[in-house]
Order: structure tokens, then sequence, then C-alpha cells
């Protein structure tokens, strides 16, 4: 029951990222929380099968710190590639 702490708080971050994120009219509304939540519980999972129990803060770091790390990675990238293909294809079809 405790990995929904960790989606949870991805799916939150992910959230509040992609309002203060620029870029939010280039990408859905869902990904950054579904983003976030996935790769909390992903975390999560892997370390308690790994053998790190709920109490150890080592469970919660790496889970809570990956979604921290790489969602705004992801949105950042992703951001930038929508805005370069949306400017090629305007070129391409000739719209100003």
């Amino acid at each position: 029951m405790q990995i929904l702490l960790a989606l949870i708080f991805g799916a939150v971050y992910g959230g509040v990222l992609h309002v203060l994120m620029p870029g939010r009219a280039s990408r859905g509304a869902v990904l950054a929380p579904m983003l976030g939540a996935v790769l909390s519980g992903v975390v999560y999972v892997a370390l308690t099968w790994a053998g790190v129990t709920a109490d150890n803060p080592w469970l919660w770091v790496p889970s809570l710190g990956a979604a921290i790390v790489i969602v705004p990675l992801v949105l950042t990238v992703l951001t930038r590639t929508r805005a370069t293909h949306d400017a090629n294809e305007r070129l391409r079809l000739k719209i100003s």
C-alpha cells in the first residue's frame, strides 16, 4: 500500500511541472503526471524486490528522486523536439 505514496508524489510532481514549465501547449496534460508516477512506481518496486523495506529511507530517496530528476529533463527534451519538428513542418509546407 505504501507504493501509493510514491505514485501519488510522482503524479502530483509531474502535474506541477507540467503547469510551471514552458511549452505546455506542445505536450499533453497527462504526460508529465503519468511519467512521474511511472518512474516513482518502477523504482519503488525494483527496490522492494531488491529487499529494501518501506521503513528504510533508501527506498524513498531514489523512488522520489527519480521523478524529481528525470521528469523535467524529459519534458525539456520533448518540448524542444516538438518545437523543432513544428518549425520544420512549417518550412516544408511553406506556412509562415
